[in-house]
């Protein structure tokens, strides 16, 4: 009985597993937030420049 309070405690731990497509996923949606952040820069340098 106590070998199954730990397997419980240890499954309810875990982290769940990403699926490779999920993971794709966000790094589209990462690289579309850094290409975004990178055009705001810009225009905040070229607006603080002039």
């Amino acid at each position: 009985m106590a070998k199954q309070q730990k397997d419980e405690k240890s499954t309810r731990n875990q982290l769940p597993i990403a699926k490779k497509e999920d993971v794709d996923y966000s790094s589209e949606f990462a690289d579309e937030n850094d290409k975004n952040a990178v055009d705001r820069a810009a225009e905040a340098d070229k607006r603080q420049e002039s």
